[in-house]
């Protein structure tokens, strides 16, 4: 017969706290013996970064905002750590490679010695960039060269390349990853230098970051409180964070002019202030014969955007309900972000909101419901008199010349959102981001 031990239930506790501390690191790497999945988890950060430091391609919106999603990691052989946006609405990530362009965060890759151009000639330049907004051409090396236009006019290129992508542990790596190593054309005004190396492609291109490295399946949540959040790569399986809702992405196997084969299109069928649904029909929000009008769920842009008449069935019903609970700013030159025109007055030492209306968009199968400080957005460095200045965190896409509904992250805030490739589904669910983040070991150190 063997001897049981007695173990003292506090050095138990002690112990197993000490062991949890010691796994946890900036990001984690999680397998199941029952199960060949595994999951990647990272802190998902809320970043304060300058005006005008991330460029957008012709696809995004014409303006540049102010907050970003970053996760940490590290590339190349020996790694060197880079900081990177994730945008679920753009394909090809990319890193900083030119140290001269004054950006203080940069990949070098004469310091990685499992760094590869890739030749124009190779099946990934001829094969895979067909999504691309601009042709990728070859250079004077026979490399594939890769250009990015921006909305304000400015561009960046440089060529693509494939490194190794660690991941957490050496178990983890992702070698041969394919990225455009840009080393030129980014502005090297130090007041908009970036605080991030670059940007991690989310779509389903087939050079996106996820469709890379073959996973089906990845979530994120957004925190809104406290900046923390995560990013979760394969399969969660966890319960706390069910039942969730989910909308089936809409795919159109035919090409036209103004739709995004590639993007994470849903289908929006209405919007509801408080408990009125806005008297809009349905036809509105699908997409049209060119595919202008399709909805794209884009973690890269900070707000969410409507077409012209649906943001105005919103915004004046909004304004009705708000009517003798908020100021209006009487300032029509002012137009928050060239596209969002109700603005509020609000006393700089009222700490708190009065009870706002909800905003509910409508999916199919699935809704988002936007509520108390989603609503409005507090735009910073606005000041009138005694007053700080708020809007609605919704804008107008047709004062951008964007042909499409954007859904941003300002508005995916404490939902865990997951998106289900093998299933073409997005799932929604309400949540205190972080709470899961602690729920999954992220920001406990």
């Amino acid at each position: 017969m063997n001897e049981t031990t007695y173990i003292n239930p506090l050095f138990k506790y002690l112990f197993c706290i000490s062991l949890m501390l010691l796994f946890l690191e900036s990001h984690l790497w999680f397998s199941s013996s029952s199960s060949t999945s595994t999951m990647l988890i990272f802190p998902l950060k809320t970043q304060v970064i300058p005006s005008g430091s991330i460029p957008r391609s012709p696809s995004k919106l014409p303006f540049h905002h102010n907050v970003s999603l970053t996760v940490s990691l590290s590339v190349g052989t020996p790694p060197q750590n880079v900081s990177m946006v994730i945008d679920t609405g753009s394909e090809l990530s990319w890193l900083h490679c030119n140290k001269t362009t004054g950006f203080p965060y940069v990949f070098d890759p004469t310091r990685s010695l499992s760094y590869k151009p890739i030749p124009c000639s190779s099946s990934t330049c001829t094969n895979q960039t067909q999504d691309f907004t601009i042709p990728v051409s070859c250079d004077s090396n026979n490399l594939c060269h890769a250009i990015l236009s921006y909305a304000d006019s400015s561009s960046s290129e440089g060529n693509l390349a494939s490194d190794t992508f660690h991941m957490g542990s050496s178990d983890s790596d992702i070698s041969d990853t394919v990225f455009g190593c840009m080393d030129s054309g980014f502005s090297s005004n130090s007041d908009e230098d970036s605080k991030n190396t670059g940007l991690m492609g989310m779509n389903r291109g087939s050079l996106s970051f996820v469709s890379q490295m073959g996973f089906t399946k990845f979530s994120y949540c957004i925190s809104g409180s406290d900046f923390s959040g995560l990013l979760l790569l394969g399969e969660s399986n966890f319960t706390f964070v069910l039942p969730l809702n989910y909308t089936p992405l809409i795919q159109i196997s035919t090409p036209l002019p103004y739709f995004d084969r590639v993007a994470y299109t849903v289908q929006l069928e209405g919007v509801k202030v408080s408990d009125k649904l806005l008297p809009i029909p349905k036809s509105v929000f699908e997409p049209d014969h060119t595919g202008a009008g399709q909805t794209m769920v884009d973690s890269g842009t900070q707000f969410t955007f409507l077409l012209g008449p649906v943001y105005t069935a919103l915004r004046t019903e909004f304004l009705n309900q708000t009517t003798g609970v908020l100021t209006v700013l009487e300032d029509p030159n002012f137009v928050f972000q060239g596209a969002m025109d109700l603005c509020y007055r609000v006393p700089i030492n009222q700490r708190v909101l009065p009870r706002l209306p909800t905003v509910s968009l409508m999916f199919e199968g699935a809704e988002m419901k936007v509520s108390d400080e989603k609503v409005l957005y507090r735009v910073p460095g606005e000041i009138r008199g005694n007053d700080s200045v708020h809007c609605l965190s919704f804008g107008n896409s047709d004062l951008l010349g964007v042909e499409a509904y954007v859904i941003g992250h300002h508005q995916q805030q404490n939902m865990w959102m997951e998106f289900d490739l093998e299933k073409s589904r997005i799932g929604l669910a309400n949540v205190r981001c972080d709470l899961a983040s602690r729920r999954f070991g992220v920001g406990l150190l």
